[in-house]
């Protein structure tokens, strides 16, 4: 009978593995990707998997569907009177934290969201009824909690974040 030795080195490798994976995403909880970041910062996210308009151009894209994870980093404009629906899709075990709102938030009334979302999913829905600049922003683990001792883990969050220019 022949004996096996487990090597450190097949360790080592196995858990960059691990790790290496923890980052990816599957395509198939969300229809797009937010920031990713390795912690929390106050200064925001560096970095978009979508392209961005720049708020400070003065350029923002019209408004003419629900907002998702793919529109991360975006910049958009909503006439009065317009509504604004955000959708975030997420899993059980990667769930969205509830959808922040910063600035000009009276420029925007909340209304009913209209449907049941799914666990781990984030909805929000607003009516413009005012100029202003609101910026919009969640988070939601990068990787799944372990479910059982001796499992990998990590701390990354995925930010998403968007502002829109009620005008």
């Amino acid at each position: 009978m022949r004996r096996t030795t487990f090597h450190r080195a097949s360790l080592a490798a196995a858990t960059l593995l691990l790790l290496a994976g923890c980052g990816s995403q599957s395509g198939g909880e969300g229809k797009g990707s937010g920031t990713v970041s390795s912690s929390p910062t106050a200064s925001g996210p560096t970095t978009s998997a979508s392209p961005s308009a720049s708020a400070s151009s003065g350029s923002c894209t019209p408004l003419t569907s629900e907002l998702t994870t793919a529109d991360s980093g975006r910049t958009f404009c909503l006439a009065q009177d317009g509504t604004l629906r955000i959708t975030l899709s997420g899993s059980e075990q990667r769930p969205w934290k509830k959808i922040a709102a910063a600035g000009d938030t009276g420029a925007l009334k909340p209304m009913n969201y209209g449907i049941m979302l799914r666990g781990g999913d984030a909805g929000a829905a607003y009516q413009a009824v005012a100029a202003g600049t609101v910026t919009f922003s969640a988070t939601r683990p990068l990787c799944a909690e372990p479910t059982a001792p001796g499992q990998v883990s990590c701390k990354g969050i995925q930010e998403w974040h968007v502002t829109v220019q009620v005008g």
